[in-house]
């Protein structure tokens, strides 16, 4: 059986109840933790979870994170389109999780801070810190409003949802229990999540293969359509996807998302221990090859279904992210309920994305903006503060979900965005971690020149798309579609971006510049801050070594393997903690002690 073109069914009563039954379950589940936590009020708690969380539940939290609904529905169809080229990540996410695993991880955990951005003060200077902190805080109100808006807009013309009234629900069940339960309910909520997202592209697979015959069916349809054409080491950096676009490119993208970024960085330094932190990085990567696995596999079915009658073309659906709803109405509709599971799990996503986002930007303005002003702040106000901004965060990134519907194709878009803001960060904590000589000028003019780079490359690309050249859709047709006008076409969009108007004159840089794949934005933001910080360092006298912090520069013990992780390091970071805290709690009793020439054993027994 192959896909003939036509309107779809719509949701039936019980794809309604196991949808509404799934998000409840969800917000459940991030209330309980809120319930059985109530009476741990202290900042650390809220945002941290009293930094005694286990390896397992960070790491799908951590992949949840940013596996949103735009992957649910925005990687099949690339996959769709494109080819199977997409899979090639899971290279990325391994060089990605090695680095930030024996080098970021260790490093951030050693100073102990709650904003990444902390050490951006201990290493420059406040105003970078500030502006730092900026910059994510924009960066992740605008993602997350894509994050929102774009499985709202997909869902709500193929189901008839209505669309902002999604919108809204979505936001206030984050709200509801980011706002109690802080990051343990944030993280439990996010395994639950992530369970669905995984169900609802197995419900996928499963059927559309059954219906084509199997999957070696399935294998045969794609081949033939050029789907599996994986390998291109074509070296041009204007090509959208390559081999090196997307291992070399998408690796320092990734890193500069999960080294750097607060969502991520406040979740492995809530872990227990360095070794569940390193653990749960590992374990994330194994999840994020699942996740985009089963997402490639769920967009090459759904080309052998259509292979002979592209729903796109046929204007059965207005753009390429309705593609998996649109199938999953269409052989999923039979079976009710299931249409319910598959939208609950791109729902799933998207609330484990939004959760995770207002945590973080309580976190970074708690942090960063407010605790440096008011210091005498008590447990009962800061959490008071806590649950106020996480309302106000939520209410913003639903308000933003309207800017959202102006950045084109909720995959390409989402990335962008990482790279032309997260790329310069990136490089500005590389700058301070290994170039003991770089001084805060270095670091601001490096970053703000950086910044206005990728920003001049990204929103260029934007208003002048790449052209079908440099982008390389496949071929698609409509010959099987019943009343169609039975014509082929490489694709009728020469972009990602599907709405965008071609301006009638396309500037010189058009085809050079601007069509950089997107996927360098953030290895050219991160590698022109370091340049170009060290080249101002050097002109402005540079930073003497007395000057810096040494905790503030990567050690030796930072960048020890995994494999080789020793018992007494572990200590190192963990028991030594403890009795710091032991020492402050009980200054009284040891206020006899020459602390310093007492071991921490010795302290410990105390």
């Amino acid at each position: 059986m192959v896909g003939t073109g036509g309107e779809v069914a719509t949701f039936s009563v019980w794809d309604y109840v196991v949808f509404a039954g799934t998000i409840l379950a969800a917000a459940g589940v991030g209330l309980f933790q809120a319930i059985r936590t109530r009476k741990e009020t202290s900042s650390d708690e809220f945002l941290l979870g009293g930094r005694q969380m286990t390896a397992v539940p960070v790491a799908m939290s951590l992949t949840a994170s940013f596996m949103s609904g735009i992957t649910v529905i925005g990687t099949p169809a690339e996959v769709y389109r494109f080819g199977a080229a997409y899979w090639l990540f899971t290279f990325s996410y391994a060089i990605m999780s090695a680095i930030t695993a024996e080098i970021f991880v260790p490093f951030f955990y050693r100073l102990r801070i709650t904003s990444a951005y902390e050490y951006l003060e201990m290493r420059f200077s406040r105003p970078i810190r500030i502006i730092g902190t900026s910059m994510y805080i924009v960066q992740t109100v605008l993602y997350t409003g894509l994050v929102i808006y774009a499985p709202a807009l997909a869902l709500n013309q193929i189901t008839g949802l209505n669309l902002w009234g999604v919108l809204v629900a979505t936001g206030a069940v984050c709200i509801l229990y980011c706002t109690l339960g802080g990051l343990k309910a944030v993280i439990w909520t996010d395994v639950f999540q992530m369970v669905i997202m995984l169900s609802g592209f197995v419900a996928v697979i499963a059927r559309g293969a059954v219906l084509r015959g199997g999957l070696t069916k399935v294998w045969e349809d794609v081949r033939q359509g050029g789907r599996l054409d994986v390998f291109d080491f074509d070296p041009d950096p204007l090509k959208r996807h390559t081999f090196w676009t997307i291992v070399v490119g998408g690796s320092i993208m990734w890193m500069s998302i999960y080294s750097i970024n607060q969502s991520q960085v406040q979740r492995y330094i809530s872990c227990k221990s360095l070794a569940h932190a390193k653990m749960a990085l590992y374990g994330n990567m194994v999840g994020l090859w699942v996740t985009v696995s089963l997402a490639v596999l769920s967009g090459l079915v759904m080309y052998s279904f259509y292979k002979n009658c592209d729903p796109l073309s046929n204007h059965d659906i207005s753009t390429s992210d309705q593609l998996l709803p649109y199938l999953v109405m269409d052989i999923l509709a039979d079976y009710p309920g299931i249409p319910g599971l598959f939208v609950a799990a791109a729902y799933s996503g998207t609330l484990s994305t939004v959760s995770s986002s207002i945590n973080a930007l309580v976190a970074v303005t708690v942090e960063d903006f407010i605790f440096p002003v008011c210091r005498d702040l008590t447990d009962r106000q800061v959490s008071w503060l806590n649950m106020g901004l996480s309302v106000f965060y939520g209410a913003v990134c639903i308000g933003m979900a309207g800017v959202a519907s102006v950045m084109g194709g909720v995959l390409q878009a989402a990335l962008s965005i990482f790279g032309m803001i997260s790329g310069p960060l990136l490089g500005l904590y590389l700058l301070g971690m290994f170039f003991p000589t770089s001084n805060s000028v270095g670091g601001l003019v490096g970053m703000i020149g950086s910044l206005v780079l990728t920003l001049w490359v990204g929103i260029g690309g934007q208003l002048y798309p790449p052209t079908a050249e440099k982008t390389n859709p496949l071929p698609l047709t409509t010959v099987g579609c019943l009343n169609s006008q039975n014509y082929s076409t490489t694709a009728p969009w020469t972009s990602p971006v599907t709405h965008t108007t071609l301006l009638d004159v396309r500037p010189a840089l058009a085809d050079s510049w601007y069509s950089l794949s997107y996927l360098y934005f953030a290895p050219m933001g991160a590698l022109i801050t370091i340049v170009l910080g060290l080249l101002v360092s050097m002109a402005t006298g540079g930073c003497k070594q007395e000057d810096v912090n040494p905790d503030a520069l990567v050690k030796k013990s930072d960048l020890i393997c995994f494999s080789c992780f020793s018992k007494s390091q572990e200590l190192d970071v963990t028991e030594k903690d403890r009795t710091l805290m032991f020492i402050e709690a009980n200054s009284s009793v040891l206020m006899d002690f020459d602390v310093k020439s007492v071991s921490v054993e010795k302290i410990t027994k105390l």
